[in-house]
């Protein structure tokens, strides 16, 4: 039997803690945070040199100097320029992808490009963004801290007896080992104080990665904020975007209900008409002797060619919006898992249920994700859920295969602009050897 109870998520939870320091995610973040510590301390050299010797004097002088510095700044588009290296950056080492803000309007002249830049809103938001890594960069500075002096700790234990090999009698000073507290140190005096160290060591490696994290989300958010078109512009780019998808997807879908009628129940329509016209024949005129037999075989050939067109129309009308979803989504979801090829275990919990509009997006990804895993998967097992919760409709769908799944793949990716259009997500968890998860959120109001 399966482990249950607390357990489980306890045991997942110190699994992700020991795989986290190894993982690429992890690598990528420290990087990144590598990088601000760097941005952040050339801003302070900068800050320190304007400062020195810290006279009143050299207080105005530097005032003076960041005066003109600024508006420079602006005004040649420098600021602008730190800001684009910082979103290739983040889009380089943490995937985060920012959409640059619009271009800065052109002066005329000097006096022109100063007062442009002075006028730039991206620009000194650039600009803030650059000085608050100072900030940033203790905090990064602590992240790396914290892995240098855990990696450094986990090596006591294997020098200690090269160098502390002195003559019985012999009394050496202690060495000093690393803690996550920078100001105290832990004193190594023994070898087997060297364990302790290696102790604190892996403490601070396991913690090091979700500090750092913890870091690279407060620079993504100000990265957001400060670097990318700002709330409003990003959302009517995303908004125009959307609606170009909607545009392409009903135009492909109505080429696609075209190229069905056109080469199956219109084909099947004029056989039929062409069987009935030579069963006329043969049922004759003009006093030529009616030729039965025949004629009974073509009304015989019509009437499959009928009832072949009407179960396309029927499979055409049902691709366009099936009939089960009159009854609900939860229903339309177990004729799914009903008709499957792997076995399904289905969870609905759809208190209010959803548009029909957002009903039929989640059918069809819902009948996509299952055909994609019983023809790709390698599972014995699949598992749907679908849960409607604060307005957001949840649908997941999981299996035991093989993963590898390509998110950019053209299945995926099509899911992807269908959910795209009404303010949906699509996330994919498909590590190789698996399992594979793919969720959906949708609105429930579309």
């Amino acid at each position: 039997m399966g482990t249950t109870g607390p357990a489980t998520p306890v045991i997942a939870l110190a699994r992700a803690a020991l795989r986290e320091p190894f993982s690429r995610r992890a690598r990528a973040e420290l990087w990144f945070c590598l990088a601000g510590v760097a941005t952040g301390l050339a801003v302070l050299v900068v800050l320190v040199a304007l400062l020195v010797p810290g006279t009143a004097e050299s207080v105005a002088r530097a005032v003076t100097i960041v005066a003109v510095l600024v508006p420079l700044a602006l005004a040649t588009g420098a600021a602008r320029r730190l800001g684009e290296a910082q979103r290739r950056l983040a889009g380089w080492l943490l995937g985060e992808r920012v959409a640059p803000p619009p271009p800065k309007r052109p002066g005329r002249g000097l006096a022109g490009r100063l007062v442009a830049g002075l006028r730039d809103g991206p620009g000194w938001r650039a600009l803030t963004y650059t000085l608050l890594q100072l900030p940033m960069a203790a905090a990064g500075l602590y992240a790396a801290f914290l892995w240098a002096g855990g990696l450094a700790d986990l090596t006591y234990p294997f020098w200690w007896g090269l160098f502390r090999n002195h003559p019985p009698g012999v009394r050496l000073s202690p060495v000093l080992a690393a803690t996550p507290f920078p100001g105290r140190a832990l004193h190594v005096a023994t070898y087997p104080g060297t364990f302790a160290a290696f102790g604190v060591g892996v403490a601070m490696v396991l913690a090091a990665p979700w500090v750092t994290g913890a870091v690279v989300a407060g620079d993504r958010w100000l990265l957001r904020g400060l670097l990318g078109q700002g709330r409003l512009a990003e959302r009517v780019r995303d908004l125009e975007q959307t609606r170009a998808l909607a545009v392409d997807d009903a135009a492909a879908l109505l080429r696609q209900v075209e190229r069905d009628l056109h080469d199956g129940a219109q084909i099947r329509l004029a056989t039929l008409a062409m069987h009935l016209g030579m069963a006329r024949e043969k049922l004759g005129g003009d006093g030529d002797p009616p030729d039965v037999a025949a004629a009974r075989e073509l009304v015989d050939s019509a009437h499959r060619s009928a009832k072949d067109a009407l179960a396309e129309l029927r499979d055409l009308a049902r691709g366009i919006h099936p009939p089960v979803l009159d009854n609900g989504l939860a229903d339309a979801l177990a004729t799914l898992a009903a008709g499957s090829a792997i076995p399904v275990g289905l969870t609905t919990d759809i208190p209010d249920r959803p548009t029909p509009a957002i009903e039929t997006i989640a059918y069809f990804c819902a009948a996509e994700l299952l055909a994609n895993a019983a023809k790709h998967s390698l599972a014995g097992r699949i598992d749907l859920r679908a849960t409607g919760r604060d307005g957001r409709l949840l649908l997941s769908v999981s299996d035991d295969g093989a993963g590898g799944a390509d998110p950019g793949g053209s299945g995926l990716s099509g899911l992807a602009q269908r959910v795209s259009t009404v303010d949906g997500r699509l996330r994919v968890a498909s590590p190789p050897g698996g399992p594979t998860r793919v969720t959906v959120e949708l609105p429930l109001r579309a």
